[in-house]
């Protein structure tokens, strides 16, 4: 006979262990049906009797007034009856029902009561029995002996199950695990280091919390150190072997949370967001581990989060008919989605964009079954559509967001953002006049001041010519709308923005590509975008241009590098930057002011009303009405060229335009009349 050769030995013994690992896999064993586990509780109690005879017959206690059975626990009618009570209670409290290996302390009281029940049932039996037979079915010291033993035993058992499920997932994920310290030690960072012991497959390997305050330096949490926030952060996690840190503590500020991720960052530590624990309507440990992920781009934001006036903004929308311009873009269908919770009477979007437009018509139509909603292909540019709609709907607030936003392509077309950015307002805000609309509320941007650009022009054209209409006729009892314009910077996570470009330009290996190394920007979220929109449709009265307290300009260079990081990559080594010089009528910096205007304050300190020069209606109608009828002609420098007729502080950057500014000196081109208003508190 061959004798195979010791390669195909070791193989056969790999295949011999790589089967068996597969047949012990505990990750594929299914949950016990119940009676099974109701067989294992009785085994269980099987056995507490058997050692609750052996210690009785030890300590000679069957010598002292021994019943009339000589067997009490060594399977004896006496014993038969004992196993059937326990076994009517486990079935009377569950405890059979609950997974052995997720057990908790619910089931360890379950067991209890059943055990005391059995005890009082079966001392009340042997008392019934004393009385009319005059002879004890039990023993009062073995029938205590037994609660204990069982209540032990059956309690163990499940603990045992338990720690060999924890132990055996705990190894095999530990490969994958993240050692983590949670920052904070409030009641919000209890709960999520709670979390995070029961998550399976576990994600994280908490080894402490780390303290601001100090107060608790030599206490612990479960069984983990209470680390002093003494030394800087990155030498602490350093210290105690953490990758990365969650942050939950409650009352932790933005300025903070911002040093504390630059920190981590610098030093190559993940940083996670936990959330709050009360603001979840299901806070179940499942759902808060599953819930804690990578700090955003959006937490960094330089400024604590926008808190609005949510009453206010319900009394303004509820069970109102609301129509949504341009509802199918990451502005406007959040506008739609936010005005959905309100309950309004009927909601109303309009978009030209197809496919987008049935994705937020599924999504509404899903989440607001009993939302009288209707999705509209129109376009702004179609008047007679916008009248149809407005004489069909009957919308009482308006929320314009339908717009071009794209800098280089509107300098490439200008003549596509005046009929959609110029014209297309103008359609919509006269369709709300004549229809008697309430309330018309304009989406701007903070490029519409001092304008470098065509699009920044064409939204600014739109904002003087709501302002005309509000001021010439406030006073005509005719005509019920306000006007209201809301103006904010650059939007995160919007169609075209920043972040979502570097993050594709990141999953595809790089490079990040920048305009220019000084460039900044002021930032927002969608969702404090839209919630800004909407409170100034509550607060405004007519001719407001809302602007938003922003806080410090981003430089985009330094959001490239944080993307990067929190991507887990180092910037110019893993990912690199890229700069490819300035887009046509692109700046440095955007302003939410320009020279001329005033400020004054809301009741929301973060929200301002900008107040500056106002224009003649009939001279900015005429106009207007000459710049669409040169853009349909679709030359170029014609078009620019009225456009800075009629806002004369928009001077060209980066742009073959600019030769226009040049020529303003000898050739003005400006013939608008403008009167001043005095701004009063």
């Amino acid at each position: 006979m061959k004798i195979p050769n010791s390669r195909k030995i070791k193989e056969a013994l790999k295949q011999v262990l790589k089967s068996s690992k597969k047949r012990i896999d505990f990750k594929n064993i299914g949950y016990l049906p119940r009676w099974l586990i109701l067989c294992f509780d009785m085994f269980i109690c099987c056995v507490a009797i058997i050692i609750t005879s052996v210690i009785v017959d030890n300590i000679n206690i069957s010598n002292i007034n021994t019943p009339t059975s000589q067997s009490l626990f060594g399977f004896s009618p006496s014993s038969g009856l004992v196993l059937i009570t326990n076994l009517l209670f486990f079935i009377f409290f569950r405890t059979y029902a609950g997974l052995i290996r997720h057990s908790t302390f619910i089931d360890a009281i379950k067991f209890f009561l059943a055990s005391l029940s059995t005890l009082i049932t079966l001392l009340i039996v042997d008392s019934s029995h004393f009385m009319f037979r005059g002879s004890n079915l039990f023993l009062i010291p073995e029938l205590f002996i037994y609660f204990v033993m069982s209540f032990t035993f059956l309690l163990l058992f499940r603990v045992l199950v338990k720690q060999v499920f924890e132990a055996y997932f705990d190894y095999a994920a530990k490969e994958d695990q993240i050692k983590v310290m949670i920052y904070g030690i409030d009641s919000n960072a209890i709960a999520i280091s709670n979390a995070l012991k029961v998550e399976r497959p576990m994600r994280y390997k908490l080894i402490g919390f780390i303290d601001k305050k100090g107060k608790n330096q030599s206490k612990e949490i479960l069984g983990l150190p209470i680390i002093h926030l003494k030394r800087k952060l990155s030498v602490i996690l350093r210290a105690h072997g953490a990758n990365a840190i969650i942050l939950a503590d409650k009352s932790i500020t933005q300025e903070e949370r911002i040093k504390i991720v630059d920190e981590c960052l610098e030093h190559n530590f993940k940083v996670f967001r936990a959330p709050i624990v009360s603001d979840m309507e299901d806070n179940d440990n499942v759902n808060l581990a599953q819930q804690i992920q990578n700090v955003q781009i959006e937490d960094l934001l330089e400024r604590e989060p926008i808190v609005l006036n949510n009453k206010l903004i319900a009394k303004e929308l509820y069970n109102r008919r609301i129509l949504v311009t341009g509802g199918a873009g990451s502005i406007g269908s959040e506008i739609a989605r936010q005005v959905s919770n309100y309950k309004p009477q009927k909601l109303i979007i309009v978009d030209q964009a197809e496919t987008p437009l049935y994705q937020i018509q599924m999504e509404i139509r899903s989440k607001f079954p009993d939302l009288d909603f209707e999705a509209i292909i129109a376009d702004v540019r179609d008047k007679d559509k916008l009248d149809n709609i407005f004489e069909l709907h009957k919308p009482q607030v308006v929320y314009h967001a339908a717009a071009y936003k794209h800098v280089p392509l509107m300098e490439d077309n200008p003549s596509q953002a005046i009929f959609v950015n110029v014209m297309g307002t103008k359609n919509v805000a006269d369709c709300s006049l004549k229809h008697k609309v309430e309330k018309f509320v304009l989406v701007s941007t903070d490029k519409a001041v001092n304008p470098s650009n065509v699009m920044g022009a064409s939204k600014r054209i739109a904002e003087i010519y709501v302002q005309t209409l509000q001021e010439t006729f406030k006073k005509d009892t005719r005509y019920t709308t306000n006007y209201v314009t809301t103006r904010f910077g650059n939007v995160l996570g919007s169609n075209g923005s920043v972040v979502p470009l570097f993050k594709k330009q990141i999953a595809e290996g790089g490079p990040l590509t920048i305009t220019h190394p000084d460039i900044i920007r002021y930032f927002m979220t969608i969702p404090e975008a839209c919630q800004l929109v909407l409170e100034a449709g509550a607060m405004g009265h007519g001719g407001e241009i809302y602007i938003f307290d922003m806080g410090e300009a981003v430089k985009i260079i330094d959001l490239a590098k944080k993307i990067i990081k929190l991507a887990g990559f180092i910037p110019n080594k893993d990912i690199h930057i890229k700069i490819i010089g300035l887009r046509p009528g692109e700046k440095l910096y955007e302003e939410l002011l320009n020279d001329k205007s005033t400020t004054l304050p809301t009741y929301n300190e973060k929200i301002m009303i900008a107040r500056g020069e106002m224009y003649d209606y009939e001279e900015i109608n005429s106009n207007i009405g000459e710049l669409i009828d040169s853009a349909a002609l679709f030359d170029k420098v014609e078009v620019v060229k009225r456009m800075k007729a009629i806002v004369p502080e928009y001077k060209s950057m980066n742009s073959s335009y600019e030769k226009l500014d040049k020529k303003e000196k000898d050739t003005p081109i400006n013939t608008l009349k403008k009167a001043k208003v005095k701004v009063t508190k």
